[in-house]
C-alpha cells in the first residue's frame, strides 16, 4: 500500500504554525492525551530538531514549516541559519544545497586550532590552511603563525563565498 503524501491542506487541518515563533500547535486533538491548542512535537536529542508525528509518520518541523508557508515540499535541504535546529522561525529557515548546509556548522569537536580550515602539520612544523571549494580540497599554504593560517582561510572563504562561522 502506497504511503499518502502529506499535503498543505491536511497540514493546515491539523496544525497551526506561527512563523514569528516557529511553533506548531494542534488545531485538533491528535490523541486523547494531547488537547487541541497544545504545542506539537518533541525534540530529537541527536540533532536538536523538532519532530512531529502526523498520520503515523514522523516529520521534521522545519520541513513542515516550509510546506505550511510555501505550499510545497522543500526542493533542497533546509538550513537553520543560526544553527539552532529547534528554531523553526521562518526567518531562520532557508533552502540550501548539501555543501552550503554543511558549511553552516560549528567547529568539529576534535578541532584543536580553534579556527575552521586550520590545523597543525607536524611534519612541516607549521600551521596548515585548507579549504574545500567546488568539491575539491585545496591546501592554501603552511604558516608560522596560526593567525596567518586563519587569515588565509578567511580570504579564500570570501572568494569561494563560504560563510564564516568562527
Amino acid at each position: 500500500m502506497a504511503t499518502k503524501i502529506l499535503t498543505q491542506k491536511r497540514l493546515h487541518e491539523l496544525l497551526a504554525y506561527d512563523p514569528d515563533t516557529g511553533i506548531f500547535t494542534w488545531r485538533i486533538s491528535p490523541r486523547n492525551s494531547v488537547p487541541a491548542g497544545s504545542v506539537a512535537g518533541t525534540i530529537d536529542r541527536r540533532r536538536g530538531h523538532v519532530i512531529i508525528s502526523i498520520d503515523s509518520r514522523l516529520y521534521r518541523a522545519h520541513q513542515l514549516a516550509w510546506l505550511y508557508v510555501h505550499k510545497e515540499w522543500p526542493s533542497q535541504e533546509i538550513d537553520h541559519i543560526n544553527r539552532q535546529g529547534g528554531d523553526n522561525r521562518l526567518a531562520n529557515l532557508r533552502l540550501a544545497d548539501r555543501f552550503i548546509n554543511t558549511q553552516n556548522t560549528g567547529l568539529r569537536k576534535d578541532n584543536k586550532s580553534g579556527y575552521r580550515g586550520v590545523d597543525w602539520c607536524a611534519p612541516m612544523g607549521k600551521w596548515r590552511a585548507r579549504i574545500q571549494a567546488n568539491k575539491q580540497k585545496i591546501t592554501l599554504g603552511y604558516f608560522d603563525s596560526i593567525a596567518d593560517a586563519a587569515e588565509a582561510y578567511k580570504k579564500s572563504a570570501e572568494v569561494h563565498h563560504i560563510r564564516q562561522t568562527v
